[in-house]
């Protein structure tokens, strides 16, 4: 299985957007600062995630979230007020 989660600095209030097979494994490097984009901005809180049976589908899910539209419908998910919409 493949998902794509969002992270939630405690420090800085900012959002991290991605995906991977190993879900624990990844929470693991961005918690010890081995990732390289969100190395010195934690800790992090996982705040969401999606599993996928493929890459393909976790990407382009990933793709959605990093876009304005998918930014905008993370805002209101986060704090429960809407329901998932599909990813073209």
């Amino acid at each position: 299985m493949f998902s794509v989660y969002v992270l939630c600095s405690l420090s800085t209030g900012r959002h991290y957007v991605g995906q991977s097979e190993d879900l624990a494994r990844r929470l693991f490097e961005h918690q010890h600062d081995l990732a390289r984009y969100t190395r010195g901005k934690g800790p992090w809180e996982l705040v969401y995630s999606e599993e996928f049976s493929t890459r393909a589908e976790a990407m382009n899910r990933e793709r959605f979230l990093k876009s304005g539209q998918g930014r905008e419908w993370l805002k209101l998910h986060i704090n429960g007020r809407a329901r998932p919409p599909e990813a073209d």
